[in-house]
């Protein structure tokens, strides 16, 4: 028998195509009523997942102004629409319950948190680091002209897009740190 005539015999395929007494089995109203979460979307943006250095491409899917779907990117050269668990879980990044949206700080030697106003936690950040960079600047070592602060470091993370490393980096490199990493690759 050739392969096509046994293909079109398997149970699963006469199902699928209406073929078989007991297609109906297969089906229910509830499965005919399901849509794609993506057909109802108001619009597309194409994303990369910020997850990794890999850079996959993302599909993310918005209605009313919410994200409601985020997939794998077919016409990405890098990933042809497939997405690890974690980037197929990035909609979370945005949509999940749990997620902080308020700057939190807790107080040297506090045992709970207290909520801030951005511009203050700003400030205080702020003044940290223009602190620390004058308390640990060197102009030379060993004799030698090196302009650095050995006090600042900075590690950056896969969420963060490229256009974000990059200026993070001109951050510490203006700075005068000298220790600046990534995390994507480490």
């Amino acid at each position: 028998m050739s392969r096509g005539g046994w293909l079109a015999r398997w149970p699963v395929i006469r199902q699928l195509k209406g073929q078989d007494g007991r297609s109906d089995a297969a089906r229910s109203a509830r499965t005919d009523a399901l849509r794609p979460r993506t057909e109802a979307a108001d619009k597309v943006a194409r994303s990369i997942c910020p997850y990794c250095a890999v850079g996959c491409g993302q599909l993310v899917y918005v209605k009313d102004g919410r994200v409601t779907q985020i997939e794998g990117d077919p016409d990405s050269p890098i990933s042809r629409g497939r997405l690890c668990p974690k980037g197929s879980a990035s909609k979370q990044l945005v949509t999940h319950p749990g997620r902080q949206t308020q700057v939190l700080y807790r107080r040297p030697y506090g045992t709970a948190w207290e909520r801030l106003d951005l511009d203050t936690a700003m400030d205080m950040i702020a003044e940290r680091v223009v602190r620390t960079r004058r308390e640990t600047w060197q102009q030379t070592h060993d004799g030698m002209v090196v302009r650095r602060t050995l006090g600042i470091a900075g590690l950056g993370g896969a969420t963060l897009d490229d256009e974000e490393n990059y200026l993070m980096k001109k951050l510490y490199t203006a700075l005068g740190a000298i220790q600046v990493e990534n995390q994507a690759r480490i």
